[in-house]
């Protein structure tokens, strides 16, 4: 009897045993199915974030394409007292955006942009043609340098560079991929003597354009004016400069008007008073998740182009 009544017992606790064990195996697979839900559930909702952020986005870059063909309609000229240069400040789309409506998050959607002239930067494009480097734009690109306190040595391996790209562009055979030239200041990189700093102190005053392009003396900064035109220095430069915020060049023989010791017009290889290449930027954020881009918009006439669109 003894001997059956611990047997009992025994049994007892190797159900109750199995049975906990049985219990948790089903809470942990329920918590494993929850929670791979959970992830789901969350990549599903970062997709529709990062898809809404993108198409807010794209209409910006739309909409700023619209505000350059309208300028182009009526103006000759561009400079920085017309509409296109004004920066949309941060901008609630909660009436427009699907988002903080629905979740009760008040001013969860925020756009922001500009709209700057890439013809206000010296285009490093105009340091070869057809492969070949051009002295002027390096001694344009060294006073550019000097003025930015960064080593004007940089200039002449540059225009190697960019020469070198181009005549592998030019010798590549039909079939065989297409060789990349520099379309990024980032690229620089890839030249002997640039680091993160030096492409830090002239991000905002260098740029790569698609073609040869003179500099708009109508937007350009006085470092920019004193490194294209060789006999103006960077203080006469800055006084040009706040002179045409009280008047924009109307044409060259306007702004050769105004040049100190100068009464010819500069050549219009060098300078004009209108631009065909225009940067956009972009920032909206949706819930704390923030997405920036930045595009390049060729305007011929009453046309424009996107050349580029890169996302951060």
């Amino acid at each position: 009897m003894i001997a059956s009544g611990g047997r009992r017992c025994r049994e007892r606790g190797v159900a109750v045993v199995t049975a906990l064990l049985l219990t948790t195996l089903a809470i942990t697979i329920v918590a494993s199915l929850f929670w791979q839900q959970q992830v789901q559930v969350r990549s599903i909702e970062n997709q529709r974030l990062q898809l809404q952020k993108q198409w807010v986005l794209r209409g910006a870059l739309d909409w700023a394409r619209l505000i350059l063909r309208e300028d182009a309609r009526f103006s000759a000229t561009d400079n920085l007292a017309e509409p296109w240069a004004v920066p949309l400040s941060p901008t609630r789309l909660d009436r427009y955006v699907e988002s903080a409506a629905i979740r009760g998050d008040t001013g969860s959607a925020v756009l922001s942009g500009l709209i700057q002239d890439a013809q206000a930067r010296l285009n490093l494009t105009n340091l070869a043609s057809n492969g070949q480097v051009s002295l002027v734009e390096v001694q344009s690109y060294e006073r550019l340098l000097s003025s930015l306190r960064q080593d004007p040595g940089l200039a002449r391996s540059t225009a190697q560079q960019v020469a070198a790209a181009q005549r592998a562009v030019a010798t590549s055979t039909a079939g065989m991929p297409r060789p990349i030239g520099f379309t990024q200041i980032e690229d620089l990189l890839a030249v002997p003597g640039y680091t993160p700093a030096v492409i830090k102190a002239i991000r905002e005053y260098v740029v790569f354009l698609p073609r040869a392009t003179p500099v708009n003396a109508n937007t350009a900064p006085a470092e920019v004016l004193a490194a294209r035109l060789p006999n103006l220095s960077l203080a006469d430069a800055t006084v040009l400069v706040n002179t045409r915020r009280t008047a924009s060049f109307r044409d060259l023989n306007d702004l050769g008007a105004r040049l100190p010791g100068q009464r010819d017009p500069p050549s219009a290889s060098l300078v004009s008073v209108a631009s065909g290449y225009f940067l956009v930027t972009g920032r909206v954020t949706i819930r704390q998740a923030t997405l920036q881009v930045q595009a390049l918009v060729e305007r011929f006439g009453p046309t424009t182009h996107l050349l580029w669109v890169r996302e951060d």
